[in-house]
């Protein structure tokens, strides 16, 4: 028998289809992994016991590099995160609580804003200058769905897992539909042998896109940030985060510490005082361990 890697595009009802060398085969996996207490996700690396009689098998789980979403994928390189101009509208404050849960995950984020084309001029002006912002500290912004179609192909590295990520309503499924059909256009979908229907649970798949694969699914809009350690919480913040390098004190927490590098970056309008705050109210929010309301249901 003969043992290949590969990666787990989809799972349902036990099975799981894993893409070795462009070509997809179906597995079940090993009781090992029950009496492990490891449940094998959509983006895993894996190795597969494969059978000339079609008897494939998941034999191991390859080291993964996080997990995130609901339902989740593994190994998720880069999150696509969708923030609208209006309905709903653009908020610095939720922007950056998305952008600390990623860094938290260690995950790069590219930035699309979104319904730019019905926003209007005034209200899309102010938006793209505290986005300005965003792109100086390192992100990637795109405020143009053209711009980004075209550029997405190049971003996306060989066998990398990209997936989406935003509030409800911001135009997630909207954009991921459309990337789907185009790469489906492409290269042709990859053929299983799964039906993909409609349930009200969707399970998530990935879907070849580039040289990589973007997950199947609208991304997730909830995200909880309590499980953070309070006194990590500034590394998370990347501007903060270089800045604290000229602190007086190496585990300057930016509050009333003398000699703070951070608190005069913002005095003299270098670091946003939006970026602050936003550190302030998540900080005290993790500090009363308030789980935040979804989660609580």
């Amino acid at each position: 028998m003969n043992k290949a890697q590969g990666t787990i595009v989809s799972a349902i009802s036990g099975y799981y289809d894993v893409e070795i060398e462009n070509k997809v085969v179906r597995t079940r996996a090993r009781g090992v992994f029950r009496d492990r207490k490891q449940k094998p996700l959509v983006g895993d690396r894996v190795v597969v016991q494969l059978d000339d009689q079609g008897m494939n098998y998941l034999i191991e789980i390859l080291p993964r590099t996080n997990e995130i979403g609901r339902p989740a994928v593994a190994n998720v390189s880069r999150v696509l995160l969708v923030i609208s101009a209006v309905e709903p509208d653009f908020s610095l404050e939720l922007l950056d609580r998305y952008l600390t849960f990623f860094a938290w995950k260690n995950v790069g984020v590219v930035i699309y804003l979104s319904k730019s084309d019905i926003t209007s001029n005034e209200k899309l002006k102010a938006i793209k200058c505290k986005l300005d912002y965003y792109q100086k500290i390192g992100y990637s912004v795109f405020e143009d769905a053209e711009e980004l179609e075209r550029q997405l192909p190049t971003m996306i590295q060989k066998d990398q897992i990209w997936t989406l990520a935003g509030q409800s309503g911001a135009g997630k499924s909207t954009l991921l539909n459309k990337l789907e059909r185009e790469a489906n256009q492409a290269t042709g979908a990859i053929s299983t042998a799964l039906n993909r229907g409609k349930h009200t649970t969707r399970q998530v798949k990935l879907f070849k896109y580039a040289s990589g694969f973007i997950a199947d699914t609208p991304g997730f809009s909830a995200i909880d940030l309590f499980k953070i350690k309070v006194d990590e919480l500034g590394n998370y913040f990347y501007d903060l985060k270089d800045a604290s390098v000229k602190c007086k004190f190496r585990r300057c927490q930016h509050i009333k510490e003398p000699g703070c590098e951070v608190k005069k970056l913002i005095e003299e309008g270098k670091i946003a005082k939006s970026r602050y705050d936003s550190y302030l109210k998540i900080r005290q929010e993790i500090s009363e361990n308030r789980m935040p309301e979804y989660l609580k249901k």
